[in-house]
């Protein structure tokens, strides 16, 4: 099978494998991937909204900084390995200064004598731009994989980029390996379907699965993809490798850090409820049957600045009277800063009952009480916060400590997005040879057809025998962040918890099982197809994971709080 404008004589199969997906992932994933099998290019990811705001705090350090350092250092093993297996690399690790990461990346080949060529992506920094408002950090537009593309069609051999999509590291090479245009939009949807897989590297292998139990992943393999000349894709991982690549663990990914059936993106638009999955064999599941619209008329730009400033206490409470004892710190303290002259104005409190009754240990014997402030005046966080909880070191509750002593606080982060007209953006690749080319805006819509409602299933027979149990035996989760906002992906495991699933996990039993969430919008969204659910919760997590206003600000384990609430289960799916 052959796709016109494709390399002449390339395979019709593009091994793409991923090996980060944060800043701080495993250090070794680079090299274990190019060692552990047979791969085309390997993708890493290493950019997040968190890692946007340190990276833009590093540059305010030193102008030469921005990039994601450990990518160098991997490279500094995995620059040879890769060119000897033919393996192509591409990553997002040039953040703020992709420019300086490839100008460091052909040091690096020079001082280990692998002869690689280099290219980059930019144009996403739209700081310069203005008008963002006070104290912008980054302001950065998510381009589309076009660039990495023009790249490798120009012999590169390590593709760096800024803020891209995540599913661009894996349009972009497929785009260039097959001859994709931006018209190819089902092939092109395909691939951002894999990519949105393959990004956060082993979630898609078993890790954070809901049902870890069933399988070993003390060290799960990293993720591949072997990408068709129609955008269907096999996911798998290496030989050998631990973890596992089921339905389950593909669904679950599926439904990370997204919101409704239009998956919309720079590239093309992926309809999430035209995905079909299919195991074909051990830890092999197929993608088919993607469809794609195009991509909307704007980009997203995240934006992130510091908010101010925070400070934290977590006082311990031991034994006995622990309301009693939570109760007279708070009064305490509370008492103390309004008798200072600056008092934090965001402050709040937080009781985790962690003891147990007649512990045998005085751990498990002790609950936490977190103190949590903010405002926009360090002085205000600082001694106002330190002086209040540690002078009461002799004068408080029976057994008064705190796990550390606070310090002056330190500066908290804001994420927001905001939207440019696609065709504001200079997008462009810079070519191995020099040359900076401008990549054309792919044909835009605002007028997409609405959608029809999603079928649901029928539900299962009224008057079944129920008994209350946890959700999470019949039903996986999976949840994330998309800045303030709060996203939980539930599926059902069976055809009959799916019926059943569908009709009675509601949005308003949603907001009983969840009580942060009753005051807050929440959508559902329902993709028959993967006999799952997706619910948004806005503005749940304020101003997103960079603030650390909340216990859980990522929303990382929203999912598994939902599994663990109790639900009339008909004992048929028990």
């Amino acid at each position: 099978m052959s796709v016109a404008g494709a390399t002449p004589g390339a395979p019709d199969v593009l091994r793409i494998g991923n090996a980060s997906g944060f800043y701080g992932d495993r250090f070794d994933a680079l090299r274990d991937m190019l060692t552990g099998g047979r791969l085309d290019v390997l993708t890493g990811d290493y950019l997040a909204e968190l890692t946007m705001l340190i990276l833009g705090r590093d540059r305010l350090k030193n102008p030469e900084a921005g990039y994601a350092k450990t990518f160098l250092r991997q490279l500094e093993d995995g620059l040879g390995l890769a060119h000897e297996r033919g393996v192509k690399i591409v990553a997002n690790a040039g953040g703020l200064n992709p420019a300086g990461l490839a100008a460091a990346v052909r040091a690096l080949a020079d001082r280990v004598g692998v002869p690689v060529t280099v290219a980059h992506v930019e144009g996403d920094d739209l700081l310069a731009r203005g008008g963002w408002g006070d104290g912008v950090l980054t302001a950065n537009a998510y381009l589309g994989g076009a660039g990495i593309a023009a790249c490798l069609r120009a012999g590169a051999d390590v593709v760096v980029t800024g803020r891209v999509t995540d599913a661009a590291l894996v349009t972009g090479p497929a785009a260039a390996h097959f001859g994709w245009g931006s018209d190819d939009l089902d092939a092109l949807a395909g691939a951002v379907v894999a990519g949105h897989v393959l990004e956060c590297g082993t979630q898609a292998t078993g890790g954070n699965y809901s049902f870890f139990g069933q399988h070993d992943i003390r060290r799960p393999g990293f993720p591949l993809a072997e990408i068709h000349p129609d955008g269907s894709a096999v996911v798998t991982k290496h030989d050998g490798t631990g973890g596992v690549v089921d339905v389950g663990t593909v669904t679950a990914q599926l439904l990370y850090e997204t919101a409704g059936a239009r998956y919309a993106g720079p590239d093309v638009t992926a309809r999430l409820d035209t995905i079909r999955l299919s195991q074909q064999g051990p830890d092999r599941v197929r993608i088919s049957g993607v469809r794609g619209e195009p991509p909307p008329p704007t980009l997203k730009v995240g934006l992130t600045r510091i908010g101010g400033w925070r400070n934290e206490v977590v006082f311990v409470l031991t034994g006995l009277d622990i309301d009693a004892k939570a109760r007279l710190v708070r009064e305490q303290v509370t008492d103390a800063f309004a008798r200072t002259k600056k008092a934090p104005g965001d402050v709040r409190w937080e009781l985790a009952r962690t003891d147990g009754a007649d512990a045998e240990t005085e751990e498990t014997a002790s609950a936490l009480l977190r103190l949590v402030v903010r405002d926009s005046d360090p002085d205000a966080v600082g001694r106002a916060v330190s002086g209040a909880a540690i002078e009461l070191a002799l004068g408080s509750y029976p057994g008064f400590h705190v796990t550390a002593p606070p310090g002056k606080g330190a500066p908290y982060g804001v994420f927001e997005a905001a939207y440019v007209d696609a065709g504001e953006v200079a997008h462009a690749a810079v070519l191995p040879d020099g040359r900076r080319v401008l990549m054309p805006s792919p044909p835009r819509t605002t007028a997409l057809e609405p959608m029809a409602a999603a079928a649901l299933p029928a539900p299962l027979p009224a008057g079944l025998p129920v008994r209350p149990a946890p959700l999470g035996l019949i039903a996986g989760a999976r949840s994330g962040d998309k800045g303030g906002d709060a996203n939980v992906g539930v599926w059902a495991r069976t055809e009959d918890a799916w019926r059943w699933l569908a009709h009675e996990l509601t949005v308003d039993l949603f907001r009983e099982l969840i009580p942060e969430a009753r005051e807050l919008p929440i959508d559902r969204h329902v993709l028959p197809q993967l006999n799952a659910l997706n619910f948004v919760v806005t503005g749940l997590l304020g101003e997103g994971v960079a603030a650390a206003a909340r216990f859980d600000p990522q929303a990382k384990a929203l999912g598994e709080w939902l599994r663990s609430r109790h639900v009339d289960l008909p004992e048929v799916l028990l």
